[in-house]
């Protein structure tokens, strides 16, 4: 990825000779080359994936607890029961309480989905990205402003939330917010994987239901992307400013410290999108209910029964999830994408050479 004030493809010194330009020019065609945003962005993902998704399932269950703990009161109080206590664990206890009564493996519940859609999403991501920059950028000097790399950063957002990240969230939740019993052989899950997922929601609730809350995740993932490549595109251009010797490449520990800082500016400002989110793709909707009239329905329910606070249920293994998550993928990403181009910029100069 090109850095902001600076020109797509656009060699990085002089070039006196003439083998020079041909190996700049080469590397300049590698990197418009589609096919390496899809290997370094999917080698990226799956990183990212292995890694971070406990903190994801998490995250989930922190933000459906409240809804659960709503329906056993209204059950309760219709059986003249009184209310069950509210669990108020922190992330950490909530680990730790998946792991005991559910097994390690749980907290790897929808991982599944998230590994088969990794590739296309983050390929579609920094493809779209750089597609959006290109189209966006002064067309006198090539160069793309600030504001420029913020838009290109929503159409990123959108374009994969539309493409990718709907139907792999709605599965993913839908298998993460299963609980069930190691000690009780009769306690099955509904849903056995994402595959088997994918065909009971299709049988059951129709094609739409893989859809549910797309423009919530399109709202998310745009502000989620504009923030994360506005801040990391900024950062990168100023430390390669102040360290011109360092080149395109950064160290791995800038990088890293980069795409933490970026990934961590989206979820801070947009977990109740998240959340609502969450409530909505979690279980089936109502019959003939509108996709706002359930926004407008659930953002009730939660400021009714559990307070403007809930909004924010979540955050913290949110950001633990969606910071590292991002240093890992930059870092990854950069690595793998400096690899392939620099693979193909020599193996063309040495045919070249060959040739002459």
């Amino acid at each position: 990825m090109t850095s902001i004030g600076l020109k797509a493809g656009a060699p990085a010194g002089p070039s006196p000779s003439r083998a020079s330009p041909s190996a700049a020019e080469s590397k300049a065609r590698a990197k418009k080359n589609p096919v390496f945003h899809l290997l370094a962005g999917g080698v990226a993902g799956c990183m990212e994936a292995f890694t971070c998704h406990p903190l994801d399932t998490i995250k989930v269950r922190l933000q459906i607890r409240g809804e659960r703990h709503g329906r056993m009161a209204k059950l309760h109080a219709q059986t003249g029961q009184p209310p069950p206590p509210v669990n108020s664990a922190g992330f950490v206890r909530t680990g730790i309480t998946i792991v005991q009564k559910e097994g390690f493996l749980s907290l790897y519940k929808g991982l599944g989905a998230v590994v088969a859609g990794i590739v296309p999403k983050q390929a579609i991501r920094f493809t779209s990205f750089e597609a959006y920059k290109r189209w966006l950028a002064d067309p006198k000097t090539g160069k793309t402003s600030t504001g420029m790399i913020f838009l290109a950063g929503l159409g990123a957002g959108t374009t994969e939330a539309v493409m990718v990240v709907t139907p792999m969230d709605v599965i993913k939740i839908r298998l993460q917010a299963q609980k069930h019993s190691m000690s009780d052989p009769m306690d099955i899950p509904k849903y056995r994987n994402a595959a088997h997922c994918v065909y009971v929601m299709l049988k059951e609730e129709g094609p739409r239901s893989l859809y549910k809350g797309v423009a919530l995740t399109a709202i998310r993932q745009a502000t989620n992307q504009a923030a994360n490549f506005t801040v990391y595109q900024t950062l990168k251009a100023q430390l390669q400013k102040a360290q011109p010797e360092a080149g395109e490449m950064l160290p791995a520990w800038q990088t890293l410290g980069m795409g933490f800082l970026s990934g961590a500016c989206g979820p801070l400002f947009n977990n109740p999108i998240d959340v609502i989110k969450t409530r909505i793709q979690k279980s089936p909707g109502e019959p003939g209910q509108s996709a706002m009239a359930r926004v407008r329905s659930i953002t009730q329910q939660i400021l009714r029964n559990e307070g403007w606070q809930a909004f924010w249920k979540g955050i913290t293994p949110r950001v633990l999830r969606v910071a590292p998550g991002q240093a890992i993928t930059f870092a990854v990403y950069e690595r793998v994408y400096s690899f392939l181009t620099g693979l193909r910029a020599t193996t063309v100069s040495d045919q070249r050479e060959s040739d002459d």
